[in-house]
């Protein structure tokens, strides 16, 4: 990375994003210590304006922020890092600085397909979706054909709950259904992407 810390006169802001969900938890400003020190013990470490020193995050909450990628911006004057947080972000005791939830949809799904590909290596005596992997795409398929059938026999009834329970069952075995196949979630998106530019 390219860094111009002189442009900041030697503190840039750093943007801290949750690495799975990829919600913004919180600013901070790094020197050239601090980002070292992050870079060397993969935790976040900031140069605290306030105190005057480096500053972990987490160092007395032990809400640590484990660091996935550091990247530099295209003036190289601003630090984004992904990270994984170790609890709550916030000292008000929220998700992020900025009061807010730290959630996606994108990031859900992102998450439930690493987990699927993951327990495709798994034991199928240990793991429900590593034996439906295991029986092949016809089986898979099937189970697919099932979830569907259970939710439109939801969608008529007035049980809010049972169709999103169903919504759901139909969604992670879509997922698994794509992972049989070798696809992802991202080349269907892909496909509704350029659906939307004709439309």
């Amino acid at each position: 990375m390219k860094l111009d810390f002189e442009k900041g006169g030697g503190l840039l802001p750093a943007i801290v994003q949750d690495a799975e969900s990829g919600v913004v938890l919180m600013l901070g400003y790094m020197n050239r210590e601090a980002l070292e020190k992050t870079e060397a013990e993969r935790r976040v470490t900031f140069w605290s304006r306030s105190k005057g020193r480096l500053w972990t995050k987490g160092e007395s909450s032990g809400n640590f922020l484990e660091v996935c990628e550091i990247l530099a911006d295209c003036d190289g004057d601003t630090i984004l890092i992904k990270a994984k947080p170790c609890g709550v972000v916030c000292h008000n005791g929220t998700d992020t600085c900025f009061a807010e939830r730290n959630f996606s949809v994108a990031g859900l799904l992102a998450y439930l397909e690493r987990i699927v590909k993951e327990r495709r290596k798994s034991a199928p005596d240990e793991s429900y979706t590593a034996r439906l992997l295991a029986g092949g795409i016809n089986a898979t398929a099937q189970k697919v054909g099932e979830e569907a059938v259970e939710l439109v026999i939801a969608a008529k009834d007035d049980d809010d709950q049972r169709f999103l329970d169903e919504a759901a069952d139909l969604l992670f075995h879509y997922i698994v259904l794509l992972e049989a196949r070798g696809k992802s979630l991202a080349q269907v998106a892909e496909v509704l992407r350029s659906r939307k530019k004709a439309a």
